[in-house]
Order: C-alpha cells, then structure tokens, then sequence
C-alpha cells in the first residue's frame, strides 16, 4: 500500500525559507513522477512543482525561482525548498506521486505553511 508522509511545516516569516519533506512507501518510485501541490485558505488545491523519473522539473509560475523540487531515490523522499517566502505561499501543502498513470493518484495528509508579514 503506497502511503506518503509529509513533513516540515511550520510558522514563518515573510522572506524566509522552509523545506518540506514528504516520505514515500509501499513500493518502488523510480518510474514514477512526484510532485507538490497546496490548497491555500478557502481556494481550490493547485499545482506547485514536480519531477519525472528522469529528473526533470516543472514548477507554477508563482514559485518559479524560489522553490526547488529535489528527491532522494535511496531514501524515498521529495523535497521542497522553499525560499523568499510570501504571505500568499500559506497554504496546507501536500505531496503526490503518479503510480502507472499520467495522474497524480496518491496523496499525502498535508502539511500546513504559514507564512506572516
């Protein structure tokens, strides 16, 4: 059974960095792409970031230069680093991972950024 856990939340000021953990198990991920989304405060779930097997990235415009997107094939995790954050990053954020399909169709619980002025 894939299960992913994420980790790494938490309170932060407005300009300054956190990284997000998210571990995956059950299976093998090293076909399958993963990737970040978040659900801000009373709006939809939205695309933040992923990477394919091959290692290459995509990222939402409004991320693009700050966050990174990494994994550890050896430990089973994906990463975000996120860097130069606003108050408009806050936001429950969940990890995914496309398991022989093009979706994302595993998610984790979340885990909630937040971000002050």
């Amino acid at each position: 059974q894939v299960q992913l856990v994420e980790s790494g939340g938490g309170l932060v000021q407005a300009g300054g960095s956190l990284r997000l953990s998210c571990v995956a198990s059950g299976r093998s991920f090293s076909s399958s792409t993963m990737g970040w989304f978040r659900q801000p405060p009373g709006k939809e779930r939205e695309f933040v970031a992923q990477i394919g097997w091959s290692g290459g990235t995509s990222y939402a415009d409004s991320v693009k230069g700050r966050f990174t997107i990494s994994t550890d094939n050896a430990k089973n995790t994906i990463y975000l680093q996120m860097n130069s954050l606003k108050p408009e990053d806050m936001a429950v954020y969940f990890c995914a991972v496309a398991v022989m399909t093009p979706r994302f169709n595993y998610w984790g619980q979340g885990t909630q950024v937040t971000v002050s002025s």
